[in-house]
């Protein structure tokens, strides 16, 4: 019985044997042919973002510059569904006043109704109204960007990542990095190239960029140097642009970030704590026992 089960498995196992040797010829083929043309997405640089690590804290000062960037041009295209303008006031967020934020949900529409006629209407926008979307639709959002969909803010920085590879990704895990989204976008932002490398075709409609995969990204360079005016002397560079704006998408993705770290911090300790008393019970305990 053994016998014919296994030669009769043999097939199979030679099967899948082909079928994996295959799979990881393609593999290595591609990577050849990508090493060749010269074309390969390099990996983004890691930054230094304050609130990377177990005791990050986020910026004020960077995440009201970010909001600025993202309302003055990135909101031109980009929705963010769950950003309400009261979060703009929230403890460990931009650090806005109520007032303050109540002016800027002021200064937009937002449609409400129906209202006794039936009929929709627009109104200023109250703190507990959400960010307006810049398009009705997604329809309307693909046909203004060259059939491209901007993708919502709210979780992006979250979203994005790129691959470690090991052992990276086992540092990352004893340093507690889950900064790759920050750092993706920030490369991304700073990676457009005015003219792609010798070999390459770029497809009608897309701009070349370093960092994208494919490097044929549909949407244009979104800032250059000197677009949005701080009042605080930063420097008003693309670099600076997209740190500031990429702090401010992380908070957006993730707005109790300062809570969670500082609850984590809190638990460590008391775990310390806890696992120390155990200790000393059960030497208290089990003291007089033989053992």
């Amino acid at each position: 019985m053994s016998n014919t089960m296994s030669f009769r498995s043999s097939p199979f196992r030679l099967r899948s044997l082909a079928l994996a040797s295959l799979a990881a010829a393609m593999m290595l083929t591609g990577g050849a042919a990508i090493a060749q043309e010269g074309h390969g997405s390099p990996k983004p640089h890691r930054e230094d973002w304050t609130f990377a690590g177990p005791f990050g804290r986020f910026d004020q000062a960077q995440l009201q510059r970010g909001f600025q960037v993202f309302k003055e041009v990135c909101s031109s295209c980009h929705s963010a569904h769950l950003l309400a303008f009261r979060n703009l006031a929230q403890e460990g967020g931009p650090g806005f006043t109520e007032a303050q934020a109540k002016t800027v949900a002021e200064t937009y529409q937002v449609q409400d109704g129906p209202n006794d006629a039936g009929d929709m209407f627009e109104r200023p926008g109250r703190l507990s109204d959400h960010w307006p979307s810049p398009f009705p639709n997604e329809q309307a959002a693909r046909a203004s960007n060259g059939g491209a969909y901007p993708p919502d803010f709210s979780t992006l920085a979250k979203a994005r990542t790129y691959e470690v590879g090991f052992p990276g990704f086992l540092i990352d895990i004893v340093t507690q990095y889950q900064e790759q989204g920050p750092d993706y976008i920030h490369a991304l932002l700073n990676g457009y190239k005015e003219n792609p490398p010798e070999g390459f075709t770029l497809p009608e409609g897309a701009h070349y960029n370093e960092y994208f995969p494919g490097h044929a990204i549909k949407m244009p360079q979104p800032i250059v140097d000197g677009q949005v005016t701080y009042s605080d002397g930063t420097p008003e560079t693309v670099d600076q642009y997209s740190r500031d704006v990429v702090a401010f998408m992380m908070w957006v993705s993730e707005p109790h970030l300062e809570a969670r770290k500082r609850l984590g911090f809190q638990v460590m300790i008391f775990l310390i704590i806890f696992a120390g008393l155990l200790y000393f019970t059960k030497k208290k305990v089990w003291r007089s026992v033989e053992h």
